[in-house]
């Protein structure tokens, strides 16, 4: 973690007192906002990882950024979405870096998928799908995250991943289909009736 020392003066309970002593090198203040957004920061970096030490590593690396560009914070904005951007954004380089090193964890290419309700996944809490959206492929988990949770259009996603759309929308429908099974196969109990199954293979046709 990156903390420059400089005394200022600061109260906890007041977010721009924080920012400015941040910018002004307070170690102590740097402490107080990392603290501070410590356990919001950690779970955007696990929806990007499949492992809590690539978590660990972008959560370090997003905060570095953060206290580098702190003086280019618009404090009439929301601090949580400046912050969720740098992260995202440092995720996104993290996965370009190891890209040829990532492997789909599942090996679902040729496996056969059900169809469900999304009703489904309402009995499911959020850390138990997002446990099942780790074991997806990288950049199949990217981009079903970005879309799903952080509200990026197909669009958006392809400019950031340097991929056309139609490949983001490819990956989604991957995604999507994959996650289906692993819920079908983690909680068989919430599908007492037989389901039409149908081949994976026959989906990309």
């Amino acid at each position: 973690m990156f903390f420059r020392k400089k005394k200022i003066e600061f109260s906890e309970e007041d977010f721009e007192s924080v920012i400015r002593a941040c910018i002004a090198g307070n170690e102590q203040a740097q402490r107080t906002l990392y603290r501070q957004y410590f356990s919001y920061a950690k779970s955007i970096c696990l929806r990007h990882c499949s492992s809590s030490d690539d978590a660990e590593e972008i959560l370090n690396e997003g905060f570095f950024k953060v206290f580098q560009h702190l003086n280019k914070y618009d404090p009439s904005q929301p601090f949580k979405a400046w912050l969720r951007t740098i992260l995202i954004n440092t995720a996104i380089s993290h996965y370009r870096k190891n890209v040829k090193y990532t492997r789909d964890t599942v090996g679902l290419e040729d496996a056969a998928y059900p169809k469900f309700d999304d009703d489904v996944i309402d009995k499911i809490t959020a850390e138990e799908i997002l446990e099942l959206v780790q074991q997806i492929k990288p950049i199949y988990r990217t981009v079903f995250m970005m879309y799903v949770v952080d509200g990026y259009n197909h669009r958006e996603i392809a400019d950031q991943l340097n991929i056309n759309e139609a490949t983001v929308r490819s990956h989604y429908v991957r995604a999507r289909a994959r996650l289906q099974h692993l819920i079908k196969r983690s909680y068989p109990d919430l599908f007492p009736n037989d389901w039409g199954i149908q081949s994976y293979k026959q989906n990309e046709n």
